[in-house]
C-alpha cells in the first residue's frame, strides 16, 4: 500500500493486479488524486506503455511524477470519452476508478468535507461545480433537499430535517459546518448522531458533486472505450455507487434489467471478473481505517 502526503491508496495492489496489465497498453486512471494507484501502473508498463490520468481537483495535479508516459488531464472522469478522442486515443487496454474522497480533501477544513472540524459548507470536488453546499442549504425547497438527504444519504426523516434547515436559513444563512450539525439533534439516539452527521455530509457531496450521475456517464463512456478482454477496476464507498457498479456489470443498465440474445447469453458490454467485491484485508483497515468501507468490482470488456 502506498502512502502520500495527500491520500493513501486503497486496495492498491489488488485493484491494479485486476487490470491484467500488458506492459505496452494504455491505461486510464479516472481519479489520479494522490498517486498511488498511477504510480503502481506506471511501474507495471514499459517504455511503450502509456498512461492517462483525470482528476478534477486542481491540488492533484502536485502529485504528478516527471514520467513521459503520463499524461495529466484536469478533468472530471465522466468527460473521459470525450478527453481521450482529443489525445487522440481511442481505445485502452484498462481503466481504474476510486470513487472515495481524498485523505487530502477531508483533512483541509477550507474544502469543508469533514463534519469532524470546524469548516465552510463548500464540499465542492473541483472549481467547476456550479454550488457549494451552504448555497444549496439556502437555496433549495423542503421538498428537493428531502430528496437529497433521503436518496443520497439515505437519511431517516429527511423531511423533518429539511423543515428544520428551511426554517433556520430564514433566521440566519448556513455558512459552517457548525450551523448545520445542531439542526441533527434529537433526530436520532445520542450514539447515533456521528452516524447521521456522516449520512447527511455525504447526501450533500454527492448533490454537490452530481457524482451519481458522472459514474453513470463514466461506466457507459468505460464500456464504449475499453479494447475486448480489457478491464476497468471501480473501487466505491457506499451503497449507492457499488449498487450502480454492480448492476453495470451484471446487466449492461442501471435498473439491472438481464436481457439475453436467442442463446440465453446476456447482453452487455462487461463482464463481471468476481462474483463478489473485494474488501481490503484486516490489516489494510487497521492501517487505514478510512479503507473499511471500500469495495473493489471489476469488469472485462466482451
Amino acid at each position: 500500500m502506498q502512502t502520500s502526503v495527500y491520500h493513501t491508496a486503497v486496495l492498491l495492489k489488488e485493484t491494479v493486479d485486476a487490470l491484467n496489465m500488458k506492459p505496452d497498453g494504455v491505461y486510464v486512471d479516472v481519479t489520479f488524486g494522490g498517486g498511488g494507484h498511477s504510480r503502481e501502473m506506471l511501474q507495471r508498463l514499459d517504455s511503450r506503455g502509456q498512461l492517462l490520468a483525470f482528476d478534477q481537483d486542481p491540488d492533484a495535479r502536485q502529485n504528478c511524477p516527471d514520467d513521459a508516459r503520463l499524461t495529466f488531464i484536469p478533468s472530471n472522469f465522466r468527460f473521459m470519452a470525450s478527453y481521450l478522442k482529443v489525445h487522440q486515443v481511442t481505445e485502452v487496454d484498462g481503466i481504474l476508478a476510486d470513487l472515495g474522497v481524498s485523505s487530502h480533501q477531508l483533512d483541509v477544513a477550507e474544502r469543508g468535507f469533514t463534519h469532524r472540524v470546524e469548516s465552510p459548507l463548500d464540499m465542492r470536488m473541483g472549481p467547476g461545480m456550479p454550488q457549494t453546499a451552504a448555497q444549496v442549504l439556502n437555496t433549495a425547497s423542503a421538498e428537493e433537499l428531502t430528496f437529497i438527504l433521503k436518496n443520497y444519504g439515505e437519511v431517516k426523516l429527511a423531511y423533518r430535517l429539511a423543515q428544520r434547515i428551511v426554517r433556520q436559513r430564514e433566521l440566519a444563512p448556513f455558512k459552517l459546518s457548525s450551523d448545520l450539525r445542531p439542526m441533527l439533534k434529537g433526530l436520532c439516539p445520542p450514539e447515533g448522531e456521528t452516524r447521521l452527521t456522516a449520512q447527511v455530509f455525504q447526501a450533500l457531496r454527492i448533490h454537490v458533486n452530481d457524482e451519481l450521475g458522472a459514474l453513470r456517464e463514466f461506466l457507459e463512456g468505460a464500456a464504449l472505450v475499453l479494447k475486448k478482454g480489457g478491464r476497468v477496476s471501480v473501487i466505491s464507498y457506499h451503497s449507492l455507487e457499488d449498487r450502480m457498479v454492480k448492476h453495470f456489470f451484471r446487466s449492461g443498465n442501471f435498473q439491472d434489467e438481464v436481457k439475453t440474445d436467442l442463446f440465453g447469453k446476456p447482453l452487455r458490454p462487461l463482464q463481471p471478473i468476481n462474483r463478489q467485491a473485494i474488501q481490503p484485508s484486516a490489516e489494510e483497515q487497521a492501517v487505514n481505517p478510512r479503507s473499511r468501507s471500500a469495495k473493489l468490482r471489476t469488469a472485462e470488456k466482451v
